[in-house]
């Protein structure tokens, strides 16, 4: 019946809000009962949740002006409890426990510190616990903020090996033209190779951060590291356990994931491009070589090492004219590298295995 086992789900702030800005309770019961029937089909959910700064403003009426980094402090440190208390109130009801899991972008930048919450999420998984996930805003500021929830639930489910990603938003989907004119049409299957970007509407929802742009961009991504990723409409009924039926017929928009998976570590450094702490420069030859070949980088081929870095940080390949190659894991801190550029004989500066090209 379903064709999926495990699914990471994205509300965004447009679908659990109503017009006013406050919570919408009915529609987030909806969505509740929804997640608890597939739960109970043996489904593996993990939920990210937006709406939480959207609760606090509605609860709080504050009479001196706040900058937005304070606003968004206080607004989520009060939303968010209110938000999760109305979660757990309501999977209650369906027999089942939910749990909170507030992140950081920082918490992602680490390999360590990325498998301490892929290991947090697993246990609440394999213990029938709903991970209910969301950015913690209180600590969060702006250089360190996730572009959205969007962000976040890609990584998330990269992370966590889900077989699809449901980005529910308040449209129902990609549309070939302007979602208000009566002659678009939902776009209902993108390929990996399709492009689709002239039909992206680049405006901002009302209430989040994001927009369809920062969705299409990482549905793109997503589904090509082996994952399905659909976009939405989650003001209907039913919507979620309708999206993973194998014959939906309800509009939506589906990235089809790409076949040829990649391993855990290269999901996490393609993920990891704005946590890289400097870069580096190849000439030609290693540029070829790396596009035709999908070898490693040497250090023979680096013409500039730029920024401070340690061994294990993240670092991006540029080609001579300073164009984003890709980004991997450095085998040498900023320091060795430049004492050994050009060299032969030394070891890979990025072994292929810990490598992403874009």
């Amino acid at each position: 019946m379903y064709r999926f086992k495990r699914v990471v789900v994205k509300i965004g702030s447009n679908v659990l809000t109503q017009a006013d800005g406050t919570l919408d309770l009915k529609r987030i019961e909806a969505i509740v009962t929804d997640i608890a029937k597939m739960h109970k089909a043996g489904i593996e959910i993990i939920l990210v949740s937006s709406g939480a700064v959207a609760s606090g403003r509605s609860e709080l009426k504050i009479e001196k002006k706040l900058d937005s980094v304070s606003s968004r402090q206080l607004f989520s440190a009060v939303g968010q409890a209110k938000l999760i208390n109305h979660y757990y109130d309501l999977f209650q009801k369906h027999g089942l426990h939910c749990g909170q899991v507030l992140t950081t972008k920082e918490s992602f930048a680490t390999r360590r510190h990325y498998l301490t919450q892929k290991d947090c999420i697993s246990v609440m998984l394999e213990n029938g616990v709903i991970p209910i996930v969301n950015e913690n805003d209180t600590i969060s500021v702006t250089e360190l903020m996730f572009t959205d929830n969007d962000e976040l639930s890609g990584l998330l489910a990269t992370m966590m090996h889900a077989e699809a990603l449901i980005i529910l938003s308040n449209i129902d989907g990609i549309y070939n033209g302007n979602p208000s004119d009566p002659a678009s049409e939902v776009i209902r299957e993108i390929t990996p190779e399709g492009n689709f970007t002239k039909y992206i509407q680049t405006g901002k929802s009302s209430f989040g951060r994001g927009g369809m742009l920062t969705k299409y961009n990482i549905a793109r991504k997503v589904s090509g590291e082996g994952i399905y990723v659909i976009i939405a409409n989650g003001k209907r009924d039913g919507i979620l356990s309708h999206l993973i039926e194998k014959n939906c017929t309800i509009p939506h928009t589906t990235f089809m994931a790409n076949q040829k998976k990649a391993s855990g570590v290269k999901k996490w450094i393609a993920h990891s491009e704005s946590f890289a702490k400097g870069y580096v420069v190849l000439n030609e030859g290693a540029t070829q070589a790396l596009i035709t070949k999908a070898s490693s980088v040497l250090l023979v081929g680096i013409t500039e090492v730029g920024g401070e870095f340690a061994k294990g940080d993240i670092v991006k390949i540029l080609n001579s004219e300073k164009e984003e190659l890709g980004v991997g894991i450095a085998q040498y801190d900023s320091d060795k590298a430049r004492e050994n550029i050009g060299k032969k004989g030394q070891r890979a500066f990025i072994h292929y295995d810990y490598l992403y090209l874009d």
